[in-house]
């Protein structure tokens, strides 16, 4: 079998090829070697009954049925991890003939998809249905399947009105309503707007040649931008543009989602540890440093299940709304995780708002898979998800369902738990019965908010009340009580393979338990990472920890958590880029500023202020970096140390763009009352004195751009100006003549004739948040509302220019800038809290 360094028992080495091998020999090898390890799993050897068994015959019936059970579990665990050891060799394979394959290669390549994991099933690509033998339809090039037909079997439950809700989350405001609203512009969670794009069309840019200059329309407000001179003889509204001459792969994802998700941290046995965060399923191998993602979902992803054979995985969505408006329903896709191939869709358009629990059945080979969605009547489904059928449906309760499983030996019997209730429910001929768990003399709970099983098949929950109630098999009563295991909250149960029960809670302390739930030992989690949300088996006498303040940590019961990863835990909006090294920095309304290494992907370090942050920029020397609040304060603090070096105030909103000059002596503050603020800077950024303020647009202060020679500005605002300035002496330049050829260090306005563009039909003006050039020249990116990153290339000064779109992103993208060298790219969501790095290929 398979050691730990994930060489196989033999001394062959999966992870590299052979001497003189071919990738195709080595695959045929470890097939034959799997092959090998298979004919030793005889049914003799695994059947034999060692002396104990002996004893069997002075036991209770229900005693000798637990032992064969415990014995049928051992037995799907060995069956198990051979599965996975091939799975591991496969990705491992596919890995190598990839490397091989980009050596070989001249210039930019393209990987070649991985093998398909055995067994072969249809599949469908990162999102697109592949059909059926005799089907003849080809897939959808788009790569989403959208409107996946809903099964044959007509609902038969009846749901309650849900005309009190508008979509599965609040949708982003429109515009320039009030100064404020772009801070908190987007949904809250998901990459909808909610805006449709026929609600305010778009009239078509108009050219004036004599002039020199473009006209367009935003919300029927005519935008002027004046070309360079020498452009204005050749230049042609018709011509085409180009497509940009590079691409982006997703590289890395930082954070996880645990403030409102529940059980959705697992280890698979290939050593990959698999969470999500946003739209994009993690699978990330802390030992190797190594991050795959599964982005076949189009919005928040919010519960994740993984099947008995632990390489099928299933994740369920949110609805949401597409750029153009169109309603996108909630679903469950069920795919491989070796391939990553999406394998199944199931329930578009018999789910409602969106899914909360997943559960795969254990007794019958993982065929069922059990769902609840988060509609009114919070309605249980069980599937056969092979044939994407549904058996049954029920209400299961109007109150917040947390949790649903599959009892592990019965695969009729299910438990669900909730806000004022537990159910056990049983799957009678296509039809679910409930009983109520009966507390009887135990206080009843207001939230139960976790189940797990034990060895023996009782059913384990924990609650709000901090007990820990046992419920005997097949019962739906109280068999034994911890009362008190916790201060408050319970929010997660995990029982190990050796038999320890592990319970976490709102009060961060992790409680391990014996056989007779009599306390082993309690550690307590730093105040740092927050409350444990969910608990999972790690490798060896490891655990895993997610937690709500976004945390996922690794550590033994015994010993201390490291975090694998984290992120910030309200909205984000701040990203600045070091001139210098492959660092940047993020800063949200948790007011929280992080430095990152891009490399290592960890932070370097972390500060928290005294308010929300807003935005951020580096001093070109990359000593220093300017921070702006939310509250008209802002502040420098030292690269190095991330000690303060000054602070200032400016106003009382927020600021909403830092930006230094080229040559680094000014620092030019963006504030949403209107105005610039322009300073003068000294001593390689560590000494400030306030110049003056700039002052003429008529809304707030949107983005901000330095000339190449730091004698000139151009600012953005909220209703669509834009404004040239002379900052050493805040005032503004009015002549067109002196402002259309300045050569401009960054583009990052989101108006003007190199980026005019990048707009889509029928934009409100609002739509995109964020532009960046790269430092080369020769690519723009953006960053919308729909949680998309669009890849153009620059100049981008032709209308409807074509892009390159990337999701991943499950809100509003506040933010895109380029690392310096131009090797890759940082995005943040909004809402969703993510930091993406892409890589520019």
């Amino acid at each position: 079998m398979e050691t730990p360094d994930g060489r196989w028992g033999t001394g062959w080495s999966a992870g590299a090829p052979g001497p003189g091998e071919s990738p195709r020999t080595q695959k045929r090898a470890a097939l034959e070697k799997c092959k090998h390890y298979a004919a030793q799993l005889t049914p003799q050897s695994s059947w034999t009954m060692d002396d104990s068994a002996s004893a069997a015959s002075s036991m209770e019936v229900t005693d000798r049925l637990a032992s064969l059970e415990q014995r049928v579990q051992m037995q799907e665990d060995e069956i198990q991890l051979l599965k996975s050891a091939l799975a591991d060799v496969v990705r491992r394979l596919n890995a190598s003939e990839e490397q091989q394959a980009m050596l070989t290669r001249k210039g930019p390549t393209k990987a070649r998809p991985m093998m398909a994991a055995l067994p072969l099933r249809p599949t469908v690509n990162n999102g697109t249905v592949l059909p059926k033998k005799g089907s003849g339809t080809l897939p959808s090039p788009s790569g989403s399947r959208r409107d996946a037909p809903a099964p044959a079997t007509k609902s038969t439950v009846k749901r309650t009105s849900s005309s009190e809700h508008v979509g599965p989350q609040g949708r982003k405001e429109s515009a320039g309503d009030a100064r404020g609203n772009r801070t908190r512009a987007g949904s809250t969670g998901s990459n909808s707007s909610g805006k449709k794009a026929s609600e305010s069309k778009l009239k078509e840019p108009v050219f004036n040649a004599e002039e020199g200059y473009v006209k367009m329309y935003l919300k029927g407000r005519p935008i002027t931008m004046y070309m360079p001179k020498d452009l204005v003889d050749t230049y042609s509204l018709e011509a085409k543009a180009e497509l940009p001459p590079k691409k982006l792969k997703l590289d890395w994802v930082y954070g996880y989602r645990g403030r409102d998700c529940r059980s959705n941290l697992y280890l698979l046995p290939t050593g990959e540890t698999v969470y999500f965060i946003a739209s994009v399923v993690v699978l990330y191998n802390v030992d190797e440093q190594l991050q795959r993602h599964y982005t076949g979902h189009t919005d928040d992803i919010k519960c994740l299940a993984v099947h008995p054979d632990k390489i099928t995985i299933a994740t369920g969505q949110v609805a949401g709304t597409s750029s153009d408006g169109k309603q996108l329903a909630p679903h469950v896709r069920i795919w491989d995780s070796v391939s990553l191939n999406t394998l199944h869709v199931l329930g578009t358009g018999f789910f409602d708002r969106a899914l909360v629990c997943l559960a795969f059945a254990k007794s019958n080979g993982g065929s069922s898979l059990c769902v609840v969605d988060d509609s009114n009547d919070h309605v249980l489904s069980v599937w056969d998800w092979q044939r994407e059928e549904r058996l049954a449906e029920v209400k299961c309760s109007n109150e917040s369902v947390f949790a649903a499983d599959f009892h592990p030996t019965d695969a009729n019997i299910i438990v669900t738990c909730g806000k004022s209730h537990l159910y056990f429910w049983t799957l009678e001929r296509g039809t679910l019965v409930k009983k109520q768990g009966l507390f009887e003399k135990q206080e009843k709970p207001k939230f139960v908010l976790c189940v797990t099983f034990s060895e023996n098949g009782d059913a384990i929950t924990g609650d709000s009340s901090g007990n820990i109630l046992v419920w005997g098999k097949g019962t739906n009563r109280i068999s034994h009580a911890i009362q008190g295991a916790h201060e408050g909250s319970i929010f997660a149960l995990c029982m190990l393979r050796n038999g320890t029960l592990v319970s976490g809670g709102k009060d961060r302390r992790l409680v391990s338990w014996d056989g007779n739930y009599q306390q082993i030992q309690a550690i307590e989690v730093p105040e740092l990472y927050g409350p444990v949300r969910t608990v999972a088996e790690g490798r060896g006498e490891s655990v895993l920890i997610g937690t709500t303040r976004n945390y996922v940590l690794q550590g033994s019961l015994d010993g201390e958590f490291i975090p694998i990863t984290q992120t910030h835990t309200d909205e984000l909006w701040g990203l600045a880029i070091h001139p210098l090294k492959h660092h940047f920095l993020t800063c949200g309304h948790d007011k929280h500023v992080c430095l990152w290494d891009s490399v290592s992907h960890q932070p370097i370090w972390t500060k928290t202020m005294e308010d929300a942050v807003q935005s951020s920029g580096f001093h070109p020397s990359g000593a220093v970096v300017a921070i702006g609040t939310q509250t008209g304060r802002w502040l420098v603090l030292d690269t190095e140390t991330k000690d303060l070096v000054t602070v200032h105030t400016d106003g009382n909103e927020q600021l909403s763009v830092m930006r230094f000059s080229p040559d680094g002596n000014f620092l030019a503050i963006g504030s949403h009352d209107n105005y610039i603020y322009i300073y003068a800077v000294a001593e390689n950024g560590k000494k400030y004195s306030r110049v003056g303020k700039c002052s003429g647009h008529s809304s707030f202060i949107t983005h901000l751009d330095w000339s190449v020679d730091s004698q000139y500005l151009v600012s953005n605002s909220g209703d669509y100006e834009i404004l040239y300035w002379i900052p050493s002496v805040c005032k503004q330049v009015v002549s067109v003549e002196t402002t259309r050829d300045i050569p401009w260090a960054t583009y990052t306005c989101t108006l003007g004739f190199h980026v005019f563009g990048l707009w889509p039909d029928g934009s409100d003006g609002t739509d995109i948040n964020a532009v960046c050039r790269s430092h080369e020249g020769r690519l723009l990116v953006t960053g919308d509302d729909f949680g998309k990153v669009h890849l153009f290339a620059f100049p981008c000064s032709q209308f409807r220019a074509p892009s390159h779109i990337y999701g991943g992103h499950s809100s509003h993208v506040t933010n895109v800038t380029f690392l310096f060298d131009d090797s890759h790219l940082v995005s943040t969501g909004g809402k969703d809290m993510s930091i993406m790095q892409w890589r520019v290929v």
